[in-house]
């Protein structure tokens, strides 16, 4: 155990070294989409432990709590509605077949409702109160995955959209029922399909495979056993439905467990399994720290996980404040996802996010487009995000925003916006100095320095700050966070 503990030791200050702006910036970056200087201070005043609580600090809100604010406005969108909470009115008194007519209706609008509600979760993204509750649903949505692209219902997109942010921190075994319980993910891998007479497996399979286990730790009769169970499992629109015609109410074996046993009975026994606690925590250290931890880390992440009884906050807090955490491997060594480097672009200068069409193309070039990763596995990561087409697209789109050409919406978000902002007079380096800091946050080489301190020119001036600004936004180093 000592051991274990040694690997995952919390972040000392007086050990490891002072808790200062690129360490706080670094929090503010995983743990969200980046901070400002105003709010980088805020994180180093309340210290490592205190920080890490305050970003903890977000609502579990049930589905009747969402507020008119937090849906998508759908009132541009020609055959909707104002809102997805508007469509649930309307239909609530129909007929099976008056919702049905509907629901093709809306089909022919899906499209276009995707997208708008994708950038309504950009614009939560760059905005939003809570910052690491959205990058959680942002985590989530890579884990359990579920596409547009396949799921024909922009409406159970945005609702299960909203069941990740509000479990995001919670309990994870309530998390993994009431995922398979949704109608979007019911959708997506099939399970809606899923009848005693001709189980269907993708579920079953996909279950353990990415969500709770990882290859290796079930066989094959593990997965033929798990889809009997969950047969009869699907929805009648948005609603979850258990078919108890379709379900298979046979004899079962899964993981030592025998019997009638339904999706319940699997789930659990899946939470019970030595290898779903570590998985788990591996995951979310790997999405927020570095990628491959050390077996230790995730096994003693595991542990809190476990012990916590599956709520997943006090993992996130043991993570979060950890000293591999804030080591050298983590600080400065992530590639910007697009979203990232979108909405952090945004947070960073006070800008309206990108909007429309601009903002689709922009992030579809890039390979992340929310609501529609690639496949189950959701988007890789890493070094997958940079290639020779995305590296120039990446450059331009966060230069365009910086410069405006259409991809941002008016003017900044509060603060004086790229400019000389007080600094009139001052020398070049000094003005150079004052955006590496806001903007990349730890310090870069001499000779990228002197570039950008050249490019100010002799008197600087508020277009002069702006071209160095686009320079900084077009650097390897900014792609990094």
């Amino acid at each position: 155990m000592s051991k274990l503990l040694s690997r995952l030791r919390p972040y000392s200050p007086a050990k490891d070294g002072e808790f200062d702006a690129v360490k706080a910036a670094h929090l503010l970056n995983r743990a969200g989409f980046g901070g400002t200087e105003d709010e980088i201070r805020r994180v180093m005043e309340l210290g490592p432990v205190e920080a890490v609580e305050w970003l903890l600090d977000f609502p579990d809100a049930g589905a009747e709590e969402i507020s008119q604010d937090d849906v998508p406005d759908l009132s541009n969108v020609e055959g909707y509605p104002k809102n997805y909470r508007e469509i649930r009115e309307l239909t609530r008194d129909m007929t099976e077949e008056e919702r049905k007519a509907y629901r093709q209706k809306l089909m022919r609008a899906n499209r276009a409702a995707v997208l708008v509600t994708s950038a309504w979760w950009v614009k939560r993204m760059a905005v939003g109160p809570y910052r690491l509750q959205e990058k959680l649903t942002l985590f989530w949505h890579g884990h359990f995955t579920t596409s547009a692209r396949d799921e024909r219902s922009a409406m159970l997109m945005w609702q299960q959209n909203e069941l990740l942010r509000r479990q995001a921190a919670g309990n994870f075994g309530e998390f993994v029922l009431n995922i398979s319980r949704d109608p979007a993910m019911l959708d997506y891998l099939n399970n809606q399909q899923n009848r005693k007479q001709k189980p269907n497996e993708n579920y079953a399979r996909e279950l353990m495979e990415l969500f709770t286990l990882g290859i290796g730790n079930y066989t094959e009769n593990d997965i033929k056993e798990a889809a009997r169970a969950f047969t009869g499992w699907g929805h009648d629109g948005d609603n979850f439905t258990f078919r108890k015609n379709d379900h298979d109410n046979g004899d079962k074996q899964f993981f030592g467990r025998r019997g009638n046993l339904d999706g319940h009975d699997v789930i659990d026994a899946i939470l019970d399994h030595r290898a779903c606690a570590p998985y788990i925590a591996g995951r979310l250290f790997s999405f927020f720290a570095y990628e491959n931890p050390e077996p230790e880390i995730t096994q003693r992440l595991g542990q809190v996980l476990r012990e916590d009884k599956w709520d997943l906050r006090p993992m996130l807090r043991a993570l979060f404040t950890s000293q591999p955490f804030y080591s050298d491997k983590a600080i400065g060594t992530q590639i910007k996802s697009p979203v990232q480097l979108v909405v952090g672009t945004s947070r960073l200068l006070g800008l309206e996010p990108p909007v429309g069409r601009s903002l689709g193309d922009a992030l579809a070039k890039m390979g992340q487009v929310p609501l529609e990763p690639p496949n189950v596995k959701g988007w890789p990561g890493g070094r997958d995000w940079i290639n020779t087409s995305t590296l120039f697209v990446r450059y331009n789109t966060a230069a365009r925003m910086v410069g405006g050409n259409g991809m941002v919406g008016r003017g900044a978000r509060g603060g004086a916006g790229i400019s000389l902002d007080g600094m009139s007079g001052k020398p070049a380096y000094e003005i150079a100095d004052a955006w590496i800091a806001r903007l990349i946050q730890r310090p870069i080489e001499s000779e990228k320095r002197r570039v950008l301190i050249e490019s100010l020119g002799e008197k600087p001036s508020d277009e002069s700050v702006k071209k160095m600004v686009q320079l900084i936004v077009s650097t390897p180093d900014y792609q990094l966070c």
